[in-house]
């Protein structure tokens, strides 16, 4: 049985995916966030292709953070794919926060990236 606050999201998620698409102009940046780490992704849904992937798992995030699952882990994350997305020549993206709330987490990793130079 699913709780009640995770039902919430799921059905916030599907609501959300109905206007936001990735396409090859402009790919979807999906975040997805557990209790100990984040998972960012840019995905062009018309191919099906995920042209970006990143985690707090990664080496080099791991080594500049203590823990995965805090606001500056989603900073340094956000930063981190910001700046591959750049190098493939990636500028704008849709972004998708798959149903969680924008604050905490979710904000601090979009302000990272729109710092980095991501539009959305």
């Amino acid at each position: 049985m699913i709780n009640t606050r995770e039902q919430k999201r799921i059905y916030r998620h599907q609501r959300i995916r109905k206007d936001v698409q990735g396409t090859t102009e402009r790919p979807r940046l999906c975040l997805h966030r557990s209790l100990k780490n984040l998972f960012a992704q840019i995905i062009d849904d018309t191919t099906g292709k995920v042209i970006v992937g990143k985690s707090t798992l990664a080496k080099d995030i791991k080594s500049k953070i203590k823990s995965g699952g805090n606001v500056k882990a989603a900073t340094v994350l956000g930063a981190s794919v910001a700046e591959v997305a750049i190098s493939k020549g990636i500028k704008k993206v849709s972004f998708d926060r798959c149903g969680n709330l924008y604050h905490g987490r979710i904000k601090a990793f979009a302000d990272a990236a729109r710092g980095a130079g991501l539009e959305f």
